[in-house]
């Protein structure tokens, strides 16, 4: 088995490896919040960009706009990994972050679908696309660069600082959403003023490339150039060389596919969960989810130094069993203590909907579909955060606690009077679809849980940098590590909110996209247990089984 290609090179003191960390963790707090601020403004996109009659159509259109951005991630993954292993891995991630700055401030200069037409989506999904292919190269560049800078001994904690920053990027991207929520009013922050925090990136894009042109190359990679072990073709040799693709199969399985759906319920499902079906007041969710993010950012670091004794395998496996077990009953605790009327009205006057045809096709009008009024209906429902059931027989009825509801024909044929008409009936029998506000003790509650759920995702993700690094050989490092983790964060994660929402709004059921998640946790973790070493951390050569 060939053997790593190492540097003959002085250790770097502990102020080149502060600037290493806070260079590299800067970039990616920035690129992330350039990602990241689509999806914490999901709300205001879809009425400026995707704007339906359909509310449940709208958040599928936004969230297939986040997803396209993820789809792409591979092939940037692929050409920036490409350009890492052969050019170096400093100016491939310089690039990265300068596309993705641009990109994201390109989105706050759009005009409104209501001013240019289809030309908005289109050029929102044109934006996504360029922010996925740069996304595609940041991860792997940064990681590797702290990675090959740490002595073996502290590789996890200094790159968990990679992990940490994502987390960052989070967290920067409701705070600036907050800070522009309190210096615009509400009808000036809908008009214009949330195009703000697209249009920060630039400043953001410039502290990241003043601080980023300050480091200098990768020892690692340096040694191997002026060795000649560059790869020619780093995307071939990583699918050729010797047990790479059994690598391949567990990091984008055994390992991303584990963290990354993970992360995304923790953080977006978290979101957008409180602010959708549960109602919970906007601004009040962005703080506590934002808060609590910011809480957890200290638990990837702690994991990271903590796989430094114990090895990569152990958290990751820990954290991917506790999610099985813990996922559906945090986010039940979750529901009770933000909007605990909404369970007990639902439990004292259960909701029945009979009719033929009846069942939802959240795309038909998109697609031309003609949907049964008895589906618009359980779309409605579902929209609202009502749990219901459903029977199948002729004639459509609505029950409530029993009682039959009048419905109103007009409900059908003006898609914007059936939400209030339903919500109008359903209040008549307890249902209360107020904006909640609840007390100190359960705010303090779901923080918790929130917290609960950033520490599942920290001990799946805060040492990965460290474990991906130490997987692959360094001549085909970028492209090896790249590859799986974006098709995995790309296609797994990036799907996940528009996959979950669109269970939820077949079944009507807020908690049902949670089996996604598990589902993929689940094979996930058979993957990790037979793919992964246990053990003490090992770098590529050590055992390059």
């Amino acid at each position: 088995m060939e053997q790593a290609v190492t540097a003959d090179r002085a250790e770097p003191d502990a102020a080149d490896i502060r600037l290493v960390i806070a260079a590299s963790m800067a970039g990616t707090v920035f690129e992330w919040y350039d990602f990241f601020i689509y999806g914490t403004l999901a709300a205001i996109i879809g009425k400026a960009f995707f704007p339906a009659d359909n509310a449940t159509l709208q958040v599928l259109l936004v969230w297939a706009g986040f997803a396209v951005g993820f789809g792409f991630r591979p092939l940037g993954a692929i050409l920036f990994g490409f350009l890492g292993d052969r050019l170096g891995r400093k100016y491939t991630f310089l690039v990265t972050v300068t596309l993705m700055g641009i990109a994201t401030a390109g989105v706050g200069l759009i005009p409104s679908a209501a001013a240019i037409g289809l030309w908005a989506p289109a050029i929102v999904i044109l934006l996504r696309i360029l922010q996925g292919l740069a996304l595609g190269g940041e991860y792997g560049g940064a990681a590797i660069y702290v990675s090959e800078h740490a002595e073996p001994g502290r590789r996890g904690y200094h790159s968990s600082y990679i992990q940490a920053g994502v987390v960052g990027g989070f967290v920067l991207s409701v705070g600036v959403v907050l800070a522009c929520q309190f210096a615009f009013a509400d009808e000036t922050f809908a008009a214009w003023g949330w195009r703000v925090p697209f249009v920060l990136s630039i400043a953001l894009l410039a502290i990241s490339l003043w601080m980023r042109l300050k480091l200098s190359e990768s020892p690692v990679f340096l040694a191997m150039k002026e060795a000649g072990h560059t790869a020619r073709n780093p995307f071939v040799e990583s699918f050729t060389y010797p047990g790479n693709k059994k690598r391949i199969f567990v990091a984008l399985f055994g390992v991303t596919g584990v963290l990354t759906t993970i992360w995304y319920t923790a953080f977006f499902t978290s979101l957008s969960f409180l602010k959708g079906p549960m109602r919970l007041d906007t601004v009040t969710t962005e703080i506590i989810v934002g808060l609590s993010a910011m809480v957890s950012m200290v638990f990837y670091i702690i994991v990271g130094h903590w796989s430094d004794k114990v090895g990569r395998k152990l958290p990751l496996v820990i954290g991917a069993a506790a999610t099985l077990v813990l996922l559906f009953p945090l986010f039940w605790g979750m529901g009770a203590l933000a909007n605990p009327g909404l369970k007990a009205s639902a439990a004292a006057a259960p909701v029945v909907v009979a009719g033929e045809a009846c069942s939802t096709d959240p795309f038909a009008d998109l697609f031309g579909r003609r949907q049964s009024d008895c589906g618009k209906m359980l779309e409605t429902l579902s929209a609202s955060g009502v749990p219901y059931t459903v029977r199948q027989q002729p004639g459509l009825t609505l029950t409530v606690g029993g009682d039959p509801v009048a419905i109103d024909p007009v409900w059908f044929s003006d898609g914007k009077t059936r939400k209030p008409g339903i919500e109008a009936a359903l209040a008549g029998h307890g249902f209360d679809f107020s904006v909640q506000k609840p007390g100190l003790g359960a705010l303090a509650g779901i923080a918790v849980i929130l917290m609960s759920l950033g520490l599942l995702s920290a001990l799946t993700y805060g040492s990965v940098a460290a474990l991906l690094t130490e997987m692959f050989p360094p001549q085909i490092r970028y492209s090896s590590m790249s590859i799986p983790y974006h098709i995995g964060a790309g296609y797994l994660g990036g799907f996940l909110p528009l996959i979950a929402s669109y269970i939820n709004a077949r079944t009507g059921d807020a908690y049902a996209g949670l089996w996604y998640t598990w589902s993929v946790v689940a094979f996930g973790l058979v993957v990790a247990i037979w793919g992964l070493k246990g053990g003490r951390p090992r770098d590529y050569g050590d055992d390059a089984a």
